[in-house]
């Protein structure tokens, strides 16, 4: 279920008065109705996957149970490794088998032994790679003793498949977010409202800026050999605006959802394209994935600790996977390592930790040494992002290739284009207008009722941005990240 589809414009009002207004006096009872929802929720898209859910959580429910009841650190050690091999297991066959079989065959081919295996025709499971991260973050932290196992099967359910988060995050962390489920939840107004700001800011993202981008960037990008290098240098800016729409909209969408109901998820984008180099973009960029990582990797690693050759190695590490947990093809974990390539210099000369405070945080405007940061950063992430949209390396080296010496002339030569299609660019330089005034805050709306006292401009305000996604809205476009 999509949430810019009807159906989830019907299922959200549902849910919602059924937890608030039959079901407000009795937690464990809303819940259970949490659990149910977001079951239904995911089984609208397939519902012979949902048994890949439940199995989950029934593992790293037993797991938990047992290593609250075990003290040797070597059974401990088993139970772990029930859960990572389990989990990781399921995440490699339906999501990496293929991948393995092809560069083996590829492999034998190349050195004159041709290998005789053919791939499966796996269907990959929507949302597989988050919500496994996010059962294994309490495994780990009860095996590291720093959360207690919980003894409620429905309360660790609802956790598993939180709707809000369930397909693309953000990655919640289990000290987080599970708790919220152990106590009653009272409607809060303000909380609420502010959920419906932030809601509207990402169908916002995704249907005007995100979707629209879209068009462009697919034409150009299918079509690059047709276009010069002015063409393929804007397909690419295209793209990093569509891919941040769409995935920093989803991530809006759920965690207002999630504050329909009394929950707090975690931030997972905080403003990344006006990052002044590329060590604050991480920190400012799918935040729950990179932590993830950064405490759950990285630090095992050893982190920064030891000799800087050791640190460099665990960068790269951890950049590499981050590449191949987005998906089974050589241009993610070529995108994971031209990051840290980009990362590399910050790192030896000790740079990595200048940028973390919020650019121009007393001013109005940068100052032109941070303009020129900001914008060397996007240049970098865009180039790199060549990498993630490309079907294959030899489209992307290709696309690079003409993007390089394809000349200058004719740069705006759309072979699809519309007279709507170039209608959201002021609505995108109006969007990133406001987050840049709003770059202290949570989103982009938020705080804007204190801000706005006279109720009517507020209004007018969400009354045209309602009237702005019905115009654009053409259909239901599945989120970029739902792949992963």
């Amino acid at each position: 279920m999509l949430f810019n589809s009807l159906d989830f414009g019907i299922f959200l009002p549902i849910v919602f008065v059924l937890y608030w207004f039959v079901l407000g006096r009795h937690y464990r009872a809303q819940n259970l109705l949490i659990a149910v929802a977001s079951y239904i929720f995911y089984g609208w898209w397939d519902w012979r996957f949902l048994s890949l859910i439940f199995f989950s959580t029934c593992v790293d429910y037993l797991v938990g149970r047992r290593l609250a009841h075990t003290e040797g650190p070597g059974p401990r050690r088993v139970l772990l490794t029930i859960s990572l091999v389990i989990n990781l297991g399921m995440l490699g066959f339906f999501k990496y088998y293929n991948f393995f079989v092809d560069s083996f065959v590829n492999a034998f081919t190349f050195f004159g032994s041709p290998v005789d295996a053919r791939p499966l025709a796996i269907v990959l499971p929507v949302g597989i790679s988050f919500y496994t991260f996010q059962t294994l973050s309490y495994t780990i932290d009860v095996y590291r003793r720093k959360l207690e196992a919980t003894r409620n099967f429905i309360d660790f359910s609802a956790f598993v498949s939180f709707f809000p988060q369930l397909v693309a995050g953000p990655i919640e962390r289990a000290n987080n977010l599970l708790p919220q489920f152990y106590h009653p939840r009272t409607f809060n107004e303000r909380f609420a409202t502010d959920g419906c700001r932030q809601i509207l800011v990402g169908l916002f993202k995704k249907v005007v800026i995100a979707d629209s981008c879209a068009v462009l960037a697919n034409d150009i990008f299918t079509n690059y050999e047709s276009y010069n290098s002015a063409t393929l240098a804007l397909g690419a800016v295209f793209f990093a605006v569509q891919i941040y729409g769409d995935f920093s909209g989803y991530t809006d969408i759920a965690i207002g959802t999630a504050r329909l109901f009394g929950f707090d998820l975690m931030k997972n984008f905080d403003f990344p394209y006006f990052s002044r180099d590329i060590a604050e973009f991480w920190r400012r960029w799918h935040i729950s994935l990179s932590t993830w990582f950064r405490d759950y990797l990285y630090f095992p690693l050893g982190g920064s600790r030891g000799s800087k050759g050791r640190t460099v190695r665990n960068i790269f590490i951890i950049f590499l996977v981050s590449g191949f947990w987005h998906g089974a093809n050589w241009t993610f974990v070529i995108w994971g390592f031209l990051h840290a390539c980009f990362y590399l210099p910050l790192l030896l000369f000790d740079l990595n930790r200048n940028h973390t405070d919020t650019v121009a945080e007393d001013r109005w405007f940068p100052s032109l040494s941070e303009a020129l940061k900001i914008a060397l950063t996007f240049a970098l992430v865009t180039f790199a992002w060549i990498f993630f949209r490309a079907e294959n390396l030899t489209h992307a080296m290709s696309y690079i290739g003409h993007m390089f010496g394809g000349g200058l002339s004719e740069p705006f030569g759309f072979q699809t284009l519309k007279p709507l299609n170039l209608l959201f660019v002021p609505f995108m330089g109006l969007l990133f207008l406001w987050e840049w005034v709003a770059r202290r805050r949570e989103h982009a709306l938020d705080g804007f009722g204190a801000r706005v006292p006279v109720r009517a401009l507020r209004w007018s305000v969400y009354v045209g941005i309602i009237f702005v996604v019905i115009i654009f809205s053409g259909g239901e476009q599945q989120f970029i990240y739902f792949q992963f």
